[in-house]
């Protein structure tokens, strides 16, 4: 299964696999559907590797693939 993550409002909301994810007032990353321990790791990945990398200006969609 392929994870696709693509910015909706970059450092605050993103979609991953169709499914939206978004900050809430706490810092925390929250979703209404439960997502895959495929789907988690790959969104911690671009997290680490563009969401919190500071010479990204634009987020760009990512695809993780098995």
């Amino acid at each position: 299964m392929n994870v696709e993550i693509k910015p909706v409002i970059d450092h605050q909301q993103y979609e991953v696999n169709g499914h939206i994810i978004q900050k809430d007032a706490a810092n925390n990353w929250t979703c209404q559907h439960p997502l895959s321990p495929k789907e988690i790791r790959a969104f911690r990945n671009y997290e680490k590797l563009i969401i919190n990398n500071f010479k990204f200006r634009k987020h760009t969609k990512a695809t993780y693939k098995d």
